[in-house]
């Protein structure tokens, strides 16, 4: 029996879920719960959201890990807007010149066509994970990193039945573990689980006791270190012990925009935070919102506001320490950009970006309210797959391949450097509506992040939809081979007339577009959102 969902024709008949004390919407109900519980036994939403990201470390494997990297966006309960941001740079041994020359040896192509491989140890970063999390409750929580890891804890050592998307994810993504290590971490007799089957990640569950009882350092400075650079190193990569162990998160300050009464917070590059934000300020001066949703007037216009966003975001968003970053997010900056849209669509606009893979990737989602007033979104993820398809020894933990989102052009502002961090599409969001009215949200799926931020941002402010209205409304997504790719569920009418109008039309499947959370405290009333385009779910309480 085919089990894979058909997600191209759903309906959702979810409502928005309503609470007085607390509310976890993600993309697995089994991590939500997770959280839930988190804040019954006094945890505060930043604790919630640990539990909740670890639990989908061990339930929703193929897209976060302990080998990826996280960041937050929050407002706290004494209106502390503030980031998180744990993201692992390049190793320092390395080189492009190096990277360059390893590639050309394994593919057989000339040093100066090389370009970053997708997966493998050339790809593997510093993984921001473990750390970010022991950070996020020792500066912000209630309880300690060892409670917040025990629902995941339980989940890897007794076992979770496969959920329908996650087990489609799993058997599309299986071949990428490459290894005898790997393939006993993830498989079963070297197989991706069934839907609804039991499975055990025993050696996650016991790295992540290791980390209770003893703290993130064993990740960066103890024997899992000794293994994460062993199989690096053993398989050609350059990741070492200094790297692991010189890693700290950082806490920094977002970047903001207004939009409909609303100021709508990011995260700075290295992530593509300005992306969203310039798309917005592009839309808001094209009047795209003046127009109905679901029209092509509508489409059109914030199709081409994305266009020009991720363009700029692909020409220059890269580690500021390295290289200045243009002021996307400004209103004047997205003025002149939106000055070069007209009724149709334009064809020069190129991407430029010498890596398109983030098209298929995905990630994790949470976001978190607590009576308290915080409010929370965060975003944990090892970029496509299993990440690098490398999993250290016998910890369980599959590392990032994060590093295959540089540029190996030395002219290139994302180009590869020794200890730089990577292009980021990791983006969480904040929204302040009202003094008292906040919520966390964020949309998944590569560089569909920042023009699902724009499509969800319009729905609440230009259309008054509530949160989980917003987020089931059909969206579509520009790609970076120039063809605007939407979902079946728009008018056919609207679609002719975006074709008519220049846009290359092409329907695609709901996965594509991401999936997607909202939790939100409007003056005490706490409520979430959860996305029918994946397993979620929004739990409160």
């Amino acid at each position: 029996m085919d089990t894979t969902p058909d997600l191209d024709q759903f309906t959702s008949r979810r409502s928005t879920v309503y609470a007085t004390r607390g509310v976890v919407a993600t993309s697995q109900p089994l991590a939500a719960e997770a959280g839930v519980a988190t804040l019954r036994d006094g945890g505060n939403a930043f604790d919630a959201a640990v539990a909740t990201a670890a639990a989908l470390n061990v339930v929703e494997p193929t897209s976060t890990g302990l080998g990826g990297d996280v960041f937050a966006l929050y407002k706290t309960a004494d209106s502390e807007v503030g980031a998180l941001r744990s993201c692992g740079g390049a190793p320092t041994d390395a080189s492009l010149e190096a990277i360059r020359e390893r590639v050309a040896d394994e593919e057989g192509v000339d040093p100066e066509d090389a370009r970053m491989p997708m997966y493998g140890p050339l790809t593997v970063t510093v993984p921001g994970t473990a750390r970010g999390w022991e950070r996020t409750v020792e500066e912000l929580g209630e309880l300690s990193l060892a409670r917040a890891l025990e629902p995941a804890i339980e989940y890897a050592t007794e076992g979770f039945p496969v959920s329908e998307i996650i087990a489609q994810q799993w058997a599309e993504a299986a071949d990428v573990l490459r290894g005898d290590n790997a393939r006993a971490a993830y498989l079963t007799d070297g197989r991706a689980p069934e839907v609804g089957e039991r499975v055990r990640l025993t050696s996650l569950g016991e790295t992540m006791q290791r980390i209770a009882d003893e703290g993130a350092d064993v990740v960066y400075e103890g024997d899992i270190a000794d293994e994460i650079v062993e199989e690096v190193q053993s398989r050609g990569g350059f990741l070492s012990h200094d790297d692991l162990a010189s890693f700290e998160p950082e806490f920094l300050d977002p970047v903001s925009t207004t939009y409909g009464g609303a100021e709508i917070y990011e995260l700075p590059p290295n992530n593509q935070g300005p992306v969203a934000l310039e798309a917005l300020n592009i839309a808001e001066a094209l009047g795209a919102g003046d127009h109905p949703a679901g029209s092509p007037e509508r489409i059109h216009l914030a199709a081409e506001a994305a266009k020009r966003a991720l363009t700029d975001g692909l020409h220059h968003v890269t580690d500021p320490e390295f290289e200045d970053v243009p002021p996307l997010a400004s209103k004047s900056y997205a003025a002149d950009r939106a000055a070069e849209i007209g009724s149709e669509a334009t064809a020069d606009v190129d991407v430029g970006f010498p890596n398109d893979r983030a098209e298929g990737a995905d990630t994790v989602l949470l976001t978190v309210a607590d009576e308290a007033g915080n409010v929370v979104s965060y975003i944990n993820s090892r970029f496509k797959d299993f990440g690098s398809g490398v999993v250290a020894g016998d910890t369980g933990i599959a590392l990032q391949n994060r590093g295959s989102s540089f540029s190996l052009d030395p002219d290139h502002p994302n180009r590869f450097e020794p200890g730089k961090r990577p292009f980021h599409t990791l983006i969480p969001g904040i929204a302040r509506f009202d003094e008292d009215d906040w919520a966390a949200f964020g949309v998944m799926a590569g560089y569909m992040q920042p023009q699902g931020h724009l499509q969800v941002l319009m729905n609440l402010l230009d259309d008054g939809m509530s949160i989980q209205e917003a987020l089931d409304e059909p969206r579509w997504r520009y790609q970076v081979d120039g063809q605007l790719a939407v979902e079946g569920r728009f008018d056919g009418t609207a679609l002719t007339k975006l074709a008519r109008r220049g846009h290359e039309v092409r329907v695609m499947k709901p996965p594509h577009f991401g999936g997607g959370q909202i939790a939100r405290n409007a003056d005490g009333v706490l409520s979430g959102g959860t996305d029918p385009r994946k397993d979620g779910a929004a739990i409160g309480f």
